[in-house]
């Protein structure tokens, strides 16, 4: 069992998609590149952890979902918050809508909680290369399961959450299978409905790039 805090900043003027880096970039030059924690990069090089601050584009408007220490984190941000930046070269102007500060127990369960997951990015290219490699659907299936399974271990470990059960996982249904280009490199993204014998918190992210939106999670209430 591990308590956590999760803080949804909404902002008011809409974005693209293909911004959401862009808008990255202008947080993490607000907040000062000295703070690690706002880009996971360490001498120019990057560092493999669970991203505790992550952009994210949500019914079009821009959001920051921040994690525990990332939390105590963004305060740095808003010290020297600039309203007025450039997304690539057009102008944006940077206002606060909503923010949304909860605390969540997080558990694994003896029962099941279904979520769906949007542009949710599980292979890197050696599983792309396994995966295309399987012709059985059912044993795609699995294969994604348990890719999953380790996406929901990296995000306990991010948080610092000892997990002594086991994580069940089972993807119900793939909704939509698409290739968007990710830092450049064409990636092959899932929309699913899933479940779980884990509470997710909503609007973190699971999977690869997490950090510029991938993968972002929002459970099925019944």
């Amino acid at each position: 069992m591990q308590k956590i805090r999760v803080l949804d900043i909404e902002f008011e003027n809409e974005i693209h998609p293909w911004e959401v880096p862009a808008f990255r970039g202008a947080i993490i030059e607000s907040a000062g590149r000295k703070n690690i924690i706002f880009h996971n990069h360490k001498q120019d090089k990057f560092v493999y952890s669970y991203p505790l601050i992550q952009y994210k584009r949500i019914g079009k408007k821009p959001h920051l979902v921040c994690i525990e220490d990332g939390v105590d984190e963004i305060h740095k941000f808003f010290e020297n918050m600039q309203e007025g930046v450039f997304l690539n070269e057009r102008p944006y102007e940077i206002k606060i809508g909503n923010l949304h500060l909860n605390s969540f127990t997080l558990q694994v369960w003896d029962k099941a909680f279904l979520y769906r997951i949007t542009d949710w990015s599980p292979l890197n290219q050696e599983n792309y290369t396994k995966y295309g490699k399987i012709e059985d659907e059912n044993e795609r299936m699995t294969f994604l399961n348990r890719i999953l399974t380790g996406n929901i271990l990296s995000f306990a470990k991010g948080i610092n959450w000892t997990v002594e059960k086991v994580i069940i996982s089972k993807i119900d249904r793939i909704d939509k299978i698409k290739t968007l280009r990710i830092k450049g490199v064409p990636r092959v993204v899932f929309n699913v409905s899933f479940k779980t014998n884990v509470f997710l918190p909503n609007g973190i992210g699971l999977g690869k790039n997490v950090a510029l939106g991938f993968g972002v999670v929002h459970e099925i209430r019944k």
